[in-house]
């Protein structure tokens, strides 16, 4: 599993927070990272997923470059 600690002190991030809980619990797909749980510990919460060997999107957008035909066939996939 990954765990990703998102601070609650911000308060910009705590609509953020429901909003990513609510896409990965109710929105199953084998091309997403899969909701595992989430634990308040603290001033932060946890949000336990399934781990993706790589890195996170990000970072393999950023590293990553694809022709166009293959951003259509990400895209769509």
């Amino acid at each position: 599993v990954a765990i990703k600690k998102i601070s609650l002190l911000q308060e910009s991030s705590n609509k953020r927070c429901v909003n990513e809980i609510w896409v990965m619990r109710y929105n199953k797909n084998a091309n997403l990272v899969n909701y595992v749980d989430s634990y308040l510990v603290h001033e932060e919460l946890w949000l336990v997923m399934e781990f993706m060997d790589g890195g996170s999107l990000y970072d393999v957008l950023r590293e990553t470059h694809m022709a166009e035909g293959e951003i259509a066939v990400v895209s769509r996939e």
